[in-house]
């Protein structure tokens, strides 16, 4: 059961991470405020899902110590913040202006 959480959480922090680095570059290379608006939410949201992954990890597939487990609840407490203010963020500057 090890090898398949193992199998599965790993490429999830890989693919995140890269696309977290995509939107962080995309986003500082954008002249556009709305535009690098929009790659930073993008960037939290891979982020906040990175974050995620590394918290199962810490929770899941380590050793029952007390200090795995609490670093595991504060990776997914920041990963679901991240997740949340990318979402939000994103639902904002993607809306037609008024």
């Amino acid at each position: 059961m090890d090898q398949l959480l193992q199998w599965l959480l790993m490429p999830g922090i890989l693919i995140s991470l890269v696309f977290s680095a995509l939107f962080s570059i995309k986003s500082r290379r954008s002249s556009d405020a709305r535009t690098r608006a929009i790659f930073s939410a993008r960037m939290n949201i891979s982020m906040g899902i990175m974050l995620l992954f590394i918290a199962l990890v810490q929770l899941f597939l380590s050793g029952e110590s007390t200090l795995r487990i609490v670093i595991g609840a504060i990776f997914l407490v920041l990963g679901v913040f991240n997740l949340f203010a990318g979402l939000r963020n994103l639902s904002i500057y993607s809306s037609p202006r008024s």
